[in-house]
């Protein structure tokens, strides 16, 4: 199942459900929102933003600024099911540049972004509440 969509606001319940559930699997991500605070942010940034998602309730969901070319956030329940690369895909359709953020300690997301042709470009410290150091990584046609 790897049919994208975009979402709807009625898609931005589960989307929170999907980062949240993240969130309490990583044990290296600190919990400093709930799901609500979650669902809240999501909401506010839905009409900014272009909005994907896999599933019927949404498994997997991506977040793009259109204007920025900036992926601020991409969700999967399950790994391995080509849904990370078909967003990625997505994302990249009439792009000649992409940008987004992962945090260190998340080796296998690198590793994924840079076989999906991502570069580091540099690191931060989260603004805060954010804890984890965070990766900026670039790509380019």
């Amino acid at each position: 199942m790897t049919d994208l969509r975009r979402a709807t606001e009625a898609d931005i319940p589960a989307c929170a459900a999907v980062a949240s559930d993240w969130i309490d699997e990583t044990g290296w991500m600190p919990r400093i929102h709930s799901r609500e605070e979650l669902e809240g942010h999501i909401r506010s940034a839905f009409s900014d933003r272009e909005i994907w998602v896999i599933g019927q309730p949404a498994q997997a969901y991506m977040s793009v600024d259109p204007e920025a070319g900036h992926i601020g956030a991409l969700y999967c329940r399950e790994r391995g099911q080509g849904w990370g690369k078909a967003f990625l895909d997505k994302a990249k359709e009439g792009r000649d540049s992409l940008s987004l953020d992962t945090h260190v300690p998340n080796d296998a997301a690198q590793r994924f972004y840079a076989r999906e042709g991502f570069v580091e470009t540099g690191r931060r410290m989260p603004v805060p509440p954010e804890l984890v150091m965070e990766m900026r990584m670039e790509w380019k046609r």
